[in-house]
């Protein structure tokens, strides 16, 4: 992310909701900078925010997009207790892992991270979560603080960081299970036709050599 960017990020309010049309704030933040995005569809920021980004970009002040939503009150969900059956839909949603629960047992929200982005509510298949008014009549930035602003990008980082930590630790984990399966494909298999075992084998050696690419590539990058 070049200097600009993370300027614009800076004044993003972080609750990561995407209702601005990108995955996440810092995406919308570059794309201001390339010019494919507008400077008006940050609903969580409103118009203070639009404010900001004119002012940090240069470009005229125009209102909030409706297409992206409205400013609104912040809100921060709740899970009905009675109602939740565990099954950690919203925890995966959650993009500033403010959702503690386990398999089959019951979740609640921590709501000092909760930025209020809603995702949760479209993956929970039973229900339970809803939202709570917790800023009256204030709006936007109103209704935002930057130390919270700067606590949901923490969040935010660190979630990201786990999820590639669990995709690599689970992606070596098939790795390891594909190479000893491998290294005696006959005790591991039911078929005893060495045609088939050889056609298996190929399968295998190929889905690790296309891994081992892929992890290669990506340590490249870093």
């Amino acid at each position: 992310m070049n200097a600009q960017a993370a300027t614009l990020l800076a004044a993003l309010p972080q609750t990561q909701c995407t209702r601005c049309g990108y995955p996440d704030c810092a995406t919308y933040a570059q794309s201001i900078v390339e010019d494919t995005a507008g400077i008006n569809q940050c609903p969580p920021g409103g118009a203070q925010g639009i404010e900001w980004l004119a002012a940090l970009t240069g470009k005229p002040l125009t209102p909030l997009n409706p297409a992206n939503g409205a400013e609104t009150p912040r809100a921060v969900a709740f899970i009905d207790e009675d109602w939740c059956i565990g099954c950690t839909l919203c925890i995966k949603a959650c993009p500033t892992d403010a959702i503690m629960g386990s398999n089959k047992r019951m979740h609640t929200i921590i709501e000092a991270y909760c930025t209020g982005c809603e995702l949760c509510l479209p993956v929970c298949p039973v229900d339970c979560i809803e939202l709570e008014n917790v800023t009256k009549t204030k709006t936007g930035w109103a209704a935002w603080s930057h130390s919270q602003a700067d606590l949901a990008r923490e969040r935010y980082v660190f979630h990201r960081e786990r999820q590639t930590r669990d995709l690599d630790e689970n992606a070596q984990r098939l790795e390891a299970k594909a190479v000893l399966k491998l290294s005696d494909l006959a005790s591991h298999s039911q078929h005893t036709d060495a045609a088939v075992l050889d056609k298996k084998r190929a399968v295998i050696e190929a889905a690790l050599a296309r891994a081992r690419a892929k992890r290669d590539a990506s340590d490249s990058d870093q």
